[in-house]
């Protein structure tokens, strides 16, 4: 007769065929993408646009990756401090951060030892001009008016800035170079700049609108021109600096998301995929209506790349001409 198995010999059995499955179970797990949370790396303070862009998608993609997105605010150096940590995070699709045109411009003027191609841009996820506005009781009720009194006293007029060697930095070179000389005032931290020209500290702001909307809907800021070819359209009565014989409309004002550039090619599918369903909600759409920003179209990551780095490239020939 057999003799029935002991319980010893299950038990060593069950524990062979488990020691046998989890090598395929962790490979499966690994596999799964995402498993864990996943940290968004805003790259500027709290309070300002992309502050708000990111805290907003975060919230959108939990919903779609069904994992949590928390965020943290690492500011400085033009949002090369914050980058800096998605460089050295791991290339695993975990760690995603904000890179706004603020940024590769500082980069093409030197800030940074980073480049686009350093990262895998997932999509453009917010894209506006730029505008100047002034206080709703400045004397200057048209750009032309601002421009007379540049022209008349150089270098009086002071325009909030968010830096050296941004976008904002570069239009008023620009300007300069047309005899309308302007005194860049840069502010570290985007709340100060925002309050500035309502304070009197200076007497105009360079901003995209969305991050001044609240300003702009208490009545407390208006929009002189727009640097742009066509008219915004929530703004149909401020005339671009095409308009106006300016050709600087090249420069727009756009936020991405993006990871290290060796994040794997499965992952950044999922988080583009992932990014840009969250570019068709509702939630989303009226987000960027009431801040101004929505992107003319969706981009693909290879597109999104091709994007910025253009766009550096137009910053570097500006560089290059203004000196």
């Amino acid at each position: 007769m057999k003799k029935n198995p002991t319980r010893r010999g299950i038990w060593l059995a069950g524990a062979l065929a488990v020691g046998l499955l989890l090598p395929t179970l962790n490979a499966q797990a690994q596999d799964k993408f995402p498993s864990r949370p996943i940290e968004v790396v805003v790259t500027f303070g709290p309070g300002g646009g992309a502050d708000a862009m990111g805290r907003k998608m975060s919230q959108l993609l939990e919903k779609e990756l069904k994992v949590p997105l928390p965020v943290s605010n690492v500011a400085g150096a033009s949002g090369n401090a914050g980058l800096t940590k998605v460089l050295t995070a791991a290339p695993d699709g975990y760690t995603v951060g904000t890179m706004i045109a603020l940024t590769v411009s500082a980069w093409a003027s030197g800030v940074g030892n980073s480049k686009p191609s350093d990262f895998t841009i997932l999509a453009v996820t917010q894209d506006s001009p730029s505008m100047m506005f002034v206080p709703k009781d400045s004397p200057f009720k048209t750009f032309k008016d601002m421009l007379d009194f540049a022209k008349a006293n150089p270098g009086k007029l002071k325009v909030a800035t968010s830096g050296y060697g941004t976008q904002d930095d570069i239009t008023l070179k620009y300007l300069g170079s047309k005899g309308y000389k302007m005194t860049n005032v840069p502010f570290a931290k985007p709340a100060e700049r925002y309050a500035s020209p309502i304070g009197r500290h200076t007497d105009a702001i360079y901003e995209e609108p969305g991050d001044v909307a609240p300003f702009l809907q208490a009545g407390q800021l208006r929009a002189l021109v727009v640097f742009d070819d066509e008219r915004h359209r929530a703004f149909k009565d401020t005339p671009t600096s095409k308009e106006l014989g300016f050709q600087i409309s090249d420069l727009p004002n756009f936020r991405t998301l993006a990871v290290n550039a060796k994040t794997p090619p499965e992952v950044v599918n999922r988080l583009a995929e992932a990014v840009n369903k969250a570019l068709d909600t509702p939630e989303w759409k009226a987000f960027c209506d009431q801040t101004y920003t929505c992107a003319s179209r969706k981009f693909t990551p290879a597109e999104a790349q091709t994007y910025v780095g253009a766009f550096q490239e137009t910053v570097k020939g500006y560089l290059k001409n203004l000196k």
